[in-house]
């Protein structure tokens, strides 16, 4: 805040994953989201973020957003920032 304003909210490429990870999910929840097939099995019909995962895959070779994002919730469970936000 300055001058009792709330400022914009600032991007910060750093922390994507954590504001990613928190969405009041459960970590289950959260892997179906990113990729239905984690949790469905491979055959699943369905896809989330087809475009994201073969973009990453090709400059990555991994889909980068999902290793980051369920790292960035395992990191804030682990260290108790849920708990700390209500969750």
């Amino acid at each position: 805040m300055l001058n009792g304003l709330r400022l914009p909210f600032v991007w910060d490429e750093d922390r994507r994953a954590d504001l990613d990870a928190f969405y009041g999910l459960t970590r289950d929840k959260l892997c179906y989201i990113l990729d239905p097939a984690d949790v469905k099995g491979p055959d699943y019909p369905s896809e989330t973020f087809r475009v994201l995962k073969e973009k990453e895959t090709r400059q990555h070779g991994e889909y980068r957003t999902r290793r980051l994002v369920l790292a960035a919730w395992d990191r804030m469970e682990a260290n108790g920032e849920f708990a700390e936000m209500g969750m």
